[in-house]
């Protein structure tokens, strides 16, 4: 049986970020295990091929949610990254590290060393800014974070306009010193193509030979010698392989794959042991529960003069833009297409934001469920205004479903359960209607095409948010941190509570979700955790 210092289970933002750290100074062997594939794939480079990532067989696990109360029983689909690189692989890439408060209130909750003055070094040491250092960015960093000003189509300007005369501030960096007003996205690429954890991270770290990389890996197992783990057993197309950690064995598998892991190896709440025939080893009844999720819904508007639809819809469109990337890694695919956003308050009274804007230049109306056909918009000129809640209140599970690491657990999300998370996005929603009838934005505006000019109240707004609303991505908190309450899972050195020998360090240890896109976040966690277990083991 093969031996590593250090075994990661999980090859996604944080994994990646690990891998690289761990393996640094040559001095312990780590071996880090990926269910998917190689992330060199021409959709996963190209910025707007995660269109087609979106749900593909390859390279995305493809997760559906069990039926939502809150959203009319719908079930929501759930991608996961399942490839080098994780979900940094397959997602939008906007560049957000949350709020300063965010992170003063985990260590509020018990949480010593993740304080916005703690972390914020760790987001510095990550990053590449293309705009260059200062108090907030970092530079020369392995992860590129790119400004979009001068790619973007020429209608941000109206979206970032109609916003200023809506009240909000105009703001030029998220990531700097307020994440208040409307602004450009700044992006993780390099040069026109997508900068992944894994091409950032993990690509570099592959020179060495201390390190390990074994794709089309499943693990199915957590080995334990008591509690303490000793190594994970994993599925390599028709053979079962057992390995061993002679000092750590780490999860990164994200706020899906992580608790399953753990509820399969019989660490978890008793009654699962119970209803699906696992062994318990240890009772931990936080794993797998304070599921959180930012839920957005886009109002879709029909414009009178071109938008991305007018390039992306004609043949002739795509192949010009297509050849100019080839050739160039320019033009409007090597972006995103959540172009502009920005942050703002439903209420000014209150003491943050706590509303993400998204402004895409193209809509797709026509689109099969499941599928975002970014290539193949809507004949007619349009645009996309989208919200999601920062701060949500409305708490969800991931559970094992049976006994098989191949079966996919139950997603239950529990969307809208919470009435704050109701009445708020109802707030967003309007907003969303005064940005676009003020001028200029409300001068290319030809119609609102959904919800529609005939949902005025806020009984019909509501009633469309659970007709339409859906999951922004940005699935976490399954694996709790906190200082050994019921519902934590890991301590603040992301120790698994009750067990040695074993960490989860990804996103399903936010104990609140961060504002905004959680990719940075996760990059973060992962950098902050091997600063941790080097401590740990120097």
């Amino acid at each position: 049986m093969e031996s590593y210092d250090f075994i990661i289970v999980g090859a996604g933002s944080a994994g990646c970020v690990l891998a690289d750290r761990l393996s640094e100074s040559g001095r312990y062997r780590v071996l880090i295990l990926e269910a998917g594939g190689s992330e060199r794939n021409f959709w996963v480079r190209m910025p707007i091929g995660y269109g087609k990532t979106f749900y593909h067989r390859k390279l995305n696990w493809r997760y559906t949610s069990e039926p939502v109360a809150g959203l009319g029983d719908r079930q929501v689909y759930c991608p996961r990254g399942r490839v080098l690189g994780g979900s940094s692989s397959i997602n939008a890439m906007v560049y957000i590290r949350g709020q300063q408060q965010d992170y003063d209130h985990w260590e509020e909750l018990g949480n010593p060393g993740w304080g916005w003055d703690s972390v914020l070094p760790f987001f510095r040491r990550l990053e590449d800014n293309s705009a260059g250092p200062d108090d907030y960015r970092g530079s020369g960093g392995p992860l590129r974070v790119t400004g979009i000003a001068g790619s973007e189509h020429a209608t941000c300007s109206d979206f970032v306009a109609g916003c200023e005369a809506a009240g909000l501030a105009r703001n030029d960096d998220f990531n700097g010193a307020t994440q208040e007003g409307a602004g450009l996205y700044q992006i993780t690429t390099r040069d026109g193509i997508r900068a992944s954890a894994a091409s950032a991270f993990l690509r570099p770290a592959m020179r060495r030979k201390n390190l390990r990389v074994i794709t089309d890996a499943h693990v199915t197992k957590i080995l334990f010698d008591g509690r303490r783990a000793t190594g994970v057993t994993y599925s390599k197309g028709d053979r079962v392989v057992s390995v061993t950690a002679s000092r750590e064995v780490i999860l990164s598998a994200g706020a899906v794959n992580s608790p399953q892991l753990l509820q399969l190896s019989g660490v978890g709440a008793p009654e699962l042991s119970a209803t699906t025939g696992v062994p318990p080893v240890h009772a931990l009844r936080g794993v797998g529960e304070n599921l959180q999720d930012h839920l957005g819904v886009d109002y879709i508007y029909r414009a009178n003069r071109p938008t991305l639809n007018s390039v992306l819809r004609p043949w002739w469109g795509r192949l010009s833009v297509g050849i100019r990337y080839v050739l160039t890694k320019t033009g409007p695919l090597s972006i995103s297409v959540n172009q502009a956003g920005g942050f703002f308050r439903t209420d000014l009274n209150r003491a943050r934001p706590n509303m993400q804007l998204y402004y895409s230049p193209l809509s797709y109306t026509r689109a099969a469920p499941g599928v975002r056909q970014l290539m193949l918009p809507d004949r007619e000129p349009g645009f996309l205004l989208g919200i999601s809640n920062c701060h949500p209140k409305s708490r969800g599970t991931v559970r094992l479903r049976s006994d098989d690491p191949f079966d996919p657990p139950i997603i239950q999300p529990n969307y809208l359960s919470a009435a704050e998370d109701v009445e708020e996005l109802i707030d967003g929603c309007m907003m969303l209607r005064r940005i676009a009838s003020a001028k200029p934005l409300s001068e290319i505006v030809e119609d609102e095409i959904h919800p529609g000019a005939a949902t005025i109240t806020r009984e019909q707004i509501e009633a469309d948010l659970r007709e339409r609303a859906s999951s922004i991505f940005h699935l976490s908190g399954t694996c709790k941190m906190g200082p050994g309450d019921a519902s934590d899972v890991v301590d603040a050195r992301l120790r698994v509570h009750g067990l040695g020998g074993l960490r989860v360090v990804d996103a399903s240890i936010f104990p609140e979700l961060p504002s905004g896109n959680i990719n940075g976040p996760a990059m973060m966690t992962g950098l902050k955790g091997a600063e941790l277990i080097l401590e740990d083991h120097a």
